[in-house]
């Protein structure tokens, strides 16, 4: 696990209330971000924006769908900047890429320039989704990770993997170990939305679901370990 490309969600980085920005999450995660480096892992991330703002809501109210999903991606800067700017602080070095280039804020994606900033030991952060509306920032996880050549794509979620029912209702749902994408199609399961799954599997990228706030789990994977549920395109 030399080169990972971690998914946050937005609502993560709001701490309890999943909004706004809680600092000491922020401060939390970037340590965490810090001692993975520290291990030699080349990192990118993607983060999501639905602590800051939830087209779905306005969209419901007669927004338009493609003026929402745009907020959604300014949204996402806005978080990458301050990961940025908290990163800095604990002497990570980063770079800030957004879909499209936001002159004075962030420049926009290159996958070359981002694939020699993380061999150069940059955190690279990709903000703006995919810079397309109708397409989630889970999408845009599996898709830059795939371009990046990563060795798998991490999911933080607040449970510490997939199971086969909600665990916080069904106090007998099962934990999967792995899991193949088939089944997580078959099965219904809600680990990311249809289109990022398919990208995945058509790829054969790995995809580890885990809980972020378990102690030491990313350092864990960093070490070839599985605190959570690996998806795989097929089992062996």
């Amino acid at each position: 696990m030399a080169r990972l490309l971690l998914k946050l969600s937005g609502e993560a980085l709001g701490g309890d209330s999943g909004f706004g920005l809680a600092p000491d999450v922020l401060a939390a995660t970037c340590k965490n971000l810090r001692d993975m480096v520290a291990q030699g892992v080349q990192l990118a991330l993607v983060v999501g924006g639905g602590n800051l703002f939830r087209g779905q809501h306005l969209a419901q109210a007669g927004m338009d769908r493609v003026v929402g999903d745009r907020m959604g991606m300014l949204a996402t800067v806005m978080n990458g900047l301050a990961l940025g700017d908290f990163l800095s602080q604990t002497g990570v070095a980063t770079q800030v890429y957004c879909s499209a280039a936001i002159p004075g804020i962030a420049a926009g994606y290159h996958r070359d320039l981002a694939h020699r900033d993380m061999s150069e030991g940059k955190v690279v952060i990709l903000t703006g989704g995919t810079g397309n509306p109708f397409f989630t920032t889970d999408t845009a996880a599996c898709l830059r990770g795939i371009e990046l050549g990563v060795d798998a794509v991490l999911k933080a979620t607040n449970v510490d993997g997939v199971y086969d029912a909600d665990p916080k209702s069904n106090a007998a749902a099962t934990k999967f170990d792995t899991i193949t994408y088939d089944e997580v199609l078959a099965r219904g399961l809600g680990v990311m939305d249809l289109t990022a799954i398919v990208l995945c599997k058509e790829n054969n990228m790995p995809l580890v679901v885990f809980d972020m706030l378990a102690e030491g789990a990313l350092q864990a994977i960093a070490r070839g370990e599985t605190p959570g549920t690996r998806v795989v395109a097929a089992t062996s």
